[in-house]
């Protein structure tokens, strides 16, 4: 045996011998003293295993909110979705009721269209509608909005399908009266910058003509291109050039929200006639 580890040994039995020959209340006061210099350990121990414990539980708990916090935004998500529905069939039922209110109301004869796709780049700003030919439907005739306002006329009807332009061409001339005065002029589209919707601007009026904001434009049937007294829209303001006077007129449809058409496939007052 190595001359440190016997030393370590004889030491060992001479406090155990010691310890033995102590009486109980100094057992006790060694115990106390032991006890005292380790107990900072011992809590320190206790403190750490507590700590580790909370922290395993605000672990777990965090890991139990993260699943309910998803549950919660897949939730809100789906809610989304369904109130989006909702108002999208909210809005078709409105289309539907005016469309219906339209057709009860209107003096001619309408043939009710969906509007299947929009052509803002070809030649004419256009929109395409699913009645055709065999629909009862012919070139030039007279579209309108379910508001009863002016949309344009059908330029290249097909069996299914057909083509409408639309008043906000440039090229497109409706012979129009202005209300409550004996103004008659031509509404042409105006050309409109991207991301700006169009308009129409009412020519050939007198440089005195007593129009005012706010006053509507109708069809006069001059032309018979038209029917008369279809709204176009309303005066937005007016301009004297040196021979006559231009009003800009803001549409009464919304032409980048088309979804439902009429075409005014005849008039009953003007066959009896």
């Amino acid at each position: 045996m190595r001359p440190f580890t016997l030393s370590v040994f004889l030491l060992f039995l001479g406090g155990l011998a010691w310890a033995l020959s102590l009486s109980g209340p100094a057992v006790r006061e060694v115990q106390n003293v032991y006890y005292s210099s380790i107990s900072p350990w011992v809590n320190q121990g206790d403190q750490a295993r507590s700590f580790a414990r909370s922290f395993v539980q605000e672990v777990e708990h965090s890991k139990d909110l993260k699943i309910k916090l998803d549950r919660a935004l897949a939730e809100k998500d789906r809610l989304s979705l369904i109130a989006s529905r909702v108002r999208e069939l909210e809005d078709s039922n409105n289309e539907l009721r005016r469309a219906l209110g339209f057709k009860r109301a209107t003096p001619f004869n309408v043939s009710g269209a969906q509007v299947v796709r929009r052509k803002p780049l070809t030649w004419a700003p256009s929109i395409e509608i699913n009645r055709g030919a065999r629909d009862g439907l012919g070139v030039s005739q007279t579209v309108v909005a379910s508001n009863g306002g002016l949309i344009g006329r059908v330029y290249q009807p097909g069996d299914h399908l057909s083509s409408v332009v639309l008043a906000t061409y440039e090229g497109s001339m409706v012979s129009a009266r202005v209300e409550g005065t004996s103004e008659v002029g031509i509404v042409q589209g105006q050309r409109s910058n991207f991301g700006k919707a169009p308009g129409l601007s009412l020519r050939f009026l007198s440089r005195t003509a007593r129009v005012r904001r706010g006053m509507k434009v109708f069809t006069d049937g001059r032309g018979k291109l038209f029917p008369p007294n279809i709204l176009i829209g309303t005066i937005e303001d007016f301009e004297t050039g040196p021979v006559d006077g231009t009003a800009s007129i803001t549409p009464s449809v919304n032409f980048e929200n088309l979804k439902t058409v009429f075409v005014i496939t005849g008039n009953p007052d003007a066959e009896q006639l």
